[in-house]
């Protein structure tokens, strides 16, 4: 969905976000947002089951165990990446003159998601071994979970390339072009799956395989629309460089919503470590359970970056009433459609959890994360979309301040103290919860205090 009409002006960019009814605007942006994401998550689910069925439980959990390393080591340049939407999302609220320096953050990103790209692939293959090893992964897990990883990772300068030029696409409103390069590799990734398991029977390096070409198709797709981009998104060869001033404000943005991330996956590390204790039949129904998790948690997602562009475009404009609106239909919408998925998936429970497993005592464990944590994982809403709503006017570091601290630390003081106290797997599970009311209060808090202070400085 092209926004910039046949001569190039900016102002069909503008007037898509900063005018009309909302309502229908952040259903039309978010659904296809959502739906990328899922598709990207199901490139792990489609592994994850492949091997339920045509392996063992310790290859699903050699897949499964490996999800906390990759976000950990994914999400800060996935964060520089959000840094990227709200700079360009800006500068189009604002007006024409502002298309040089469109450009100027259009190529800067393209060649930070490489450099980083690069770096994430050299970086994963020399740490494989030594972190899954740190984090206590089972023995007869160990050797297949390094053999995937390795894989996985050199796949790293596509995966960059795809998530900081969707990120480019969805500063002006095209969530659909994004959306139909996941359902294309998709449905590349999941016959690969089956060919490289079934036929070749290549096991966990088969999935991985199959994950790495997808992401290759991925990344080359959303170039080809960046190539084909008129005026202010275009991307050429001879442009691509960085501009310090525009990654100065692009890393001002995005660097604490990537660090906010990386800490959120220490945690999630730590909670593995306390999981792995329990076993291989455990980390592979906790892997199960993931995947739903992640399925649910993108809704959340797609509204927080629903939020994060549309605000970034209102407040350039200094559409601050519209603002207040954004924030409070995006934070409502979230709650209903994550409540409802989640909830759907908990009442039907069995079924889900057999399209990845027929093993009892894995989907015993399956079973109870799933109640323990999408029951009421609706909550995440309350921070994550507060939290965007405060990058899009400019503030990323309180927000992530704020969610580290209740989400991050309040989990390593729970693993540390509390489940050292009571041993059992649902303790283990009731921090998620617990984690995300307390988040919820303390971002919604700042949102209000912020956004009042914000505006007033604005107008003047």
């Amino acid at each position: 969905m092209s926004l910039v009409g046949k001569n190039g002006c900016m102002n069909t960019e503008r007037s898509y976000m900063l005018t009309g009814s909302l309502w229908d605007k952040l259903l039309l942006f978010a659904l296809p947002l959502a739906a990328s994401s899922i598709l990207q998550q199901l490139f792990n689910a489609v592994d994850v089951a492949v091997v339920g069925h045509y392996g063992s439980s310790q290859a699903q959990a050699a897949v499964g165990c490996n999800g906390p390393v990759i976000n950990l080591l994914l999400n800060l340049f996935v964060g520089i990446s959000i840094g990227t939407n709200v700079v360009i999302a800006n500068y189009i609220g604002q007006d024409q003159s502002k298309r040089k320096n469109i450009q100027d953050a259009v190529h800067t990103s393209l060649v930070v998601a490489l450099i980083s790209g690069i770096f994430l692939l050299v970086l994963g293959l020399a740490i494989s071994r030594p972190i899954l090893a740190a984090l206590k992964t089972p023995e007869d897990v160990l050797q297949q979970g390094i053999l995937y990883l390795r894989i996985y990772f050199l796949g790293m300068p596509f995966i960059m390339i795809y998530n900081f030029g969707a990120s480019i696409l969805r500063s002006k409103g095209d969530t659909k072009r994004p959306f139909y390069c996941l359902l294309i590799s998709g449905i590349i990734n999941a016959a690969l799956n089956l060919l490289l398991v079934i036929v070749f029977h290549l096991g966990v390096a088969g999935v991985a395989i199959a994950t790495v070409v997808s992401n290759i198709v991925n990344a080359l797709m959303v170039l080809c629309f960046l190539f084909r981009e008129e005026e202010s998104l275009k991307v050429e060869c001879r442009k691509l460089k960085i501009t310090k001033k525009e990654l100065d404000k692009i890393l001002r943005i995005g660097i604490p919503a990537g660090l906010q991330g990386m800490v959120f996956s220490v945690a999630n590390i730590f909670i593995q470590v306390a999981l792995n204790k329990f076993g291989s039949d455990a980390v592979s129904g906790s892997a199960i359970s993931l995947n739903y998790e992640f399925i649910t948690y993108f809704i959340i997602s797609a509204f927080n970056q629903t939020a994060v562009t549309f605000t970034s475009q209102n407040f350039g404009a200094g559409e601050f009433e519209r603002c207040k609106r954004i924030f409070r239909i995006c934070i409502l919408l979230s709650i209903i459609l994550t409540g409802t998925l989640s909830l759907t998936i908990v009442i039907n429970r069995g079924f889900f959890i057999r399209l990845f497993t027929t093993k009892q005592n894995v989907a015993h464990y399956a079973s109870a994360r799933i109640v323990w944590i999408l029951t009421v994982n609706c909550m995440a809403s309350t921070y994550e979309i507060a939290g965007a709503a405060l990058r899009g006017m400019g503030n990323s570091m309180l927000p992530a301040v704020l969610t580290v601290f209740g989400t991050c630390i309040f989990r390593l003081w729970w693993i540390w103290y509390i489940c050292r106290k009571f041993t059992g797997f649902v303790t283990l599970l009731i921090v998620y919860p617990i984690s995300w009311a307390i988040t919820g209060v303390i971002v919604l808090a700042a949102y209000y205090l912020v956004r009042s202070r914000n505006f007033k400085r604005a107008r003047i």
